[in-house]
């Protein structure tokens, strides 16, 4: 039930998703004013009285990343000072995710030190959905809420009744991932085996799993540029395979993975509203809400429920 005390408020990055939230938990969006000043440095100012409330800012990390992240510091700087009792951060994409562990010498942890700011800036808690790497969690000394998109795309492809398909992981970080959907749909399940020479470039170099004359779903937890997908796509079709399904959480596209992805060996693209995505998408893609998703989060979080009720086929 809807309390004066709890207040949601949107960022600049995704706010229909906001929008989405509040629609479901049938609550007004927060005002808020958010303005640049001609050096590019960013204004907040709550329109409404926000002390000793429990206050939800919903900023995804999307392009452009650095600028919605220091928004979203300035917000929850404005809403400390403002004397809000708590600062919860629904931040459905994560960014710096993929920058978790040091794989060379010399190299940043990107994930921890987003982690070690927005604790510093004030957050109480983190709502977040499909982490790069789960571990993230411990990255952080505030509560975690880590959800997963795993049950509303699974959902989604059951009902396509795809024949004689095959749940494709297109690397071992998504394995884990993979085979719980395969498991769900009682489907086999395969993993590509990748090295990648340089960032947002991969190269296909095996296939764990027999996938001649089966349509494979592909799994990922984001989508960057669409070169990776398309290689894996295109190596499951140089082995046999029929035109493929793809699924992700997260449409980070970055240049031209719109028009990458619109592929004549793929049949559709599953994607969420983690991030706002263009208009005028290719006809192939479909877009699946996790408002309803974040909402129930929110609804368990201040009426003191367990989460593992938004779990139809096991957590993260």
């Amino acid at each position: 039930m809807y309390s004066d005390k709890m207040k949601i408020f949107s960022g600049s990055s995704n706010p229909k998703l906001a929008e989405r939230i509040c629609e479901e938990l049938k609550v007004p969006l927060g005002k808020i004013k958010l303005s640049r000043f001609k050096s590019g440095e960013i204004y907040c100012l709550y329109e409404e009285s926000i002390r000793n409330c429990d206050v939800f800012l919903v900023q995804t990390f999307s392009h452009p990343i650095n600028e919605n992240f220091m928004e979203l510091l300035v917000m929850m700087d404005a809403a400390k000072r403002a004397s809000a009792r708590t600062i919860n951060l629904v931040v459905p994409y994560y960014g710096y995710s993929r920058q978790e562990r040091k794989a060379a010498p010399r190299e940043p942890i990107s994930a921890k030190l987003v982690a070690d700011l927005l604790t510093a800036a004030g957050a109480d808690r983190v709502i977040t959905i499909d982490l790069h790497a789960p571990a993230i969690q411990g990255f952080f000394n505030i509560p975690v809420d880590h959800l997963t998109a795993l049950d509303l795309v699974s959902d989604y492809i059951k009902k396509l009744n795809i024949q004689n398909p095959i749940i494709v992981s297109p690397d071992a970080g998504r394995a884990t991932t993979a085979e719980k959907m395969a498991n769900i749909l009682d489907a086999p399940f395969a993993m590509m085996i990748k090295k990648r020479p340089a960032h947002n470039e991969a190269v296909i170099t095996h296939v764990i799993g027999d996938v001649a004359g089966r349509t494979p779903i592909i799994i990922e937890d984001l989508i960057d540029t669409g070169s990776t997908i398309v290689n894996v796509v295109e190596g499951l079709k140089e082995r046999g395979a029929h035109d493929a399904f793809v699924c992700a959480t997260h449409p980070v596209f970055s240049g031209p993975a719109l028009q990458r992805l619109d592929h004549p060996n793929i049949k559709e693209v599953v994607i969420t509203d983690s991030i706002a995505i263009p208009d005028h998408h290719p006809s192939r893609f479909r877009v699946l809400s996790v408002a309803h998703l974040l909402s129930d989060a929110i609804n368990i979080i201040m009426s003191g429920g367990s989460l593992s009720s938004l779990f139809k086929y096991g957590g993260v």
